[in-house]
């Protein structure tokens, strides 16, 4: 069900964008941000596991450098079937780790030093099981796909608010109170969208990284420790632009109707998902 809504919902966000483009330039409006759509996840699919890296300050690790680390990083890699990614340590407290990388034979597993200090190895082993979900279902190139169109629906509806439609023709009264209302709600649709995206690929790597580690428990208490973590230690120079990309959200929990605006589910039902597949597990 995750993965057919992540469908439905990438489809949403595509079709969203090209409406825009056509309101602002008609079929050739259309096609231009069709053609900027591709130009911008192409970007995003080679280089935005430099930047997120870069901007964490991520540190390459060896095996001689952090051995216990990087033999359980392989150890869960041959579960999974897939290729050795790169490991990094973040240098924060914060409790959190991320995946990153364009493809699963070119990834990296982050984790900060703050987990690495509260979790147990079975803990730590259910969050890098969660990580490496994240690589196998490919959900670094969706997000990043997401996360780039829902900034292109922004940028076109700021376009379309200070510079009009498709000709100084159409620049009436109704014209003009439809691109307000474009440059209002688009970007906020495409936010609600993108943020359902990142919700439903959280779920995935939860069931993939409790498969991979072979218990689901541990990583639901590590989602429960990292909950409590985060809130004793939260991590000072998180960007909101990344913030998808953690294992539990950097900043403030949210609740109510700016759950919508989340970029991951409510941990409890998180762990209530993992409790429920570990019960199954036994019967």
């Amino acid at each position: 069900m995750n993965q057919l809504k992540t469908v439905v919902l990438l489809g949403l966000l595509g079709g969203l964008f090209i409406l825009i483009g056509a309101m602002i330039g008609g079929n050739n409006g259309a096609l231009l941000a069709l053609g900027f759509a591709v130009l911008m996840n192409v970007g995003s699919y080679w280089f935005s596991d430099k930047i997120v890296l870069s901007m964490y300050n991520a540190q390459e690790v060896t095996e001689e450098e952090a051995p216990d680390l990087y033999r359980m990083v392989r150890q869960l890699t041959v579960q999974a079937g897939l290729p050795m990614p790169k490991v990094y340590i973040i240098p924060d407290e914060s409790p959190n780790a991320f995946a990153t990388g364009r493809n699963p034979d070119h990834a990296a597993v982050a984790v900060t030093q703050g987990i690495l200090r509260i979790l147990t190895w079975e803990e730590l082993a259910g969050v890098i099981g969660h990580e490496l979900g994240h690589v196998k279902n490919r959900d670094i190139l969706i997000q990043s796909v997401a996360a780039t169109i829902g900034a292109a629906i922004t940028y076109f509806g700021y376009v379309a608010m200070f510079f009009g439609g498709r000709s100084n023709e159409d620049r009436g009264g109704g014209s003009m109170v439809g691109m307000l209302l474009m440059w209002l709600l688009a970007p906020l649709a495409a936010t609600i969208i993108q943020m359902a995206i990142s919700r439903s690929r959280e779920y995935i790597a939860d069931d993939t990284g409790a498969q991979i580690c072979g218990h689901p428990l541990w990583l639901a208490r590590a989602l429960d420790k990292l909950r409590r973590g985060n809130e004793a230690v939260p991590m000072q120079d998180a960007n909101q632009g990344t913030a998808h990309m953690f294992i539990v959200n950097p900043f403030a929990g949210v609740g109510g109707l700016s759950h919508l605006f989340s970029t991951h589910p409510p941990i409890e039902e998180r762990i209530a998902r993992l409790e429920n597949m570990a019960g199954s597990a036994e019967r």
